[in-house]
């Protein structure tokens, strides 16, 4: 069984969300597709990641960005620190790219 990091030692993935991602009305549903999406990614990776999903309103923040202990750090210390889990950036990016699109098609299912 893997162990779990402090809260605290964990890196914190925040994801904004674009409102458009939802279709034309997306500004209506991205609040409630963000807490959606929490619940849905919480586990992954849950021994070494926390998660925020949030719309992006202001254009000027990133759209993935990496924290650790309330600081921001670089996407180069965050690949070093996925991949003391064994984890590459670049596939991890990439999946969850299409663990979103998937739920963005899972949220209007439901």
């Amino acid at each position: 069984m893997e162990s779990r990091l402090p809260l605290y030692k964990k890196l914190l993935v925040m994801y904004r969300i674009e409102p458009g991602c939802l279709g034309p009305q997306g500004t209506e549903y991205v609040e409630e597709f963000c807490v959606f999406a929490k619940k849905q990614l919480k586990d992954k990776h849950g021994n070494c990641l926390r998660w925020t999903i949030k719309p992006r309103y202001d254009k000027s923040l990133p759209e993935l960005e990496f924290q650790i202990k309330n600081a921001v750090i670089s996407r180069d210390n965050a690949a070093k620190y996925l991949a003391s889990f064994d984890i590459d950036i670049d596939v991890f990016e990439e999946q969850l790219e299409e663990t979103l699109a998937d739920l963005v098609d899972a949220f209007f299912e439901r």
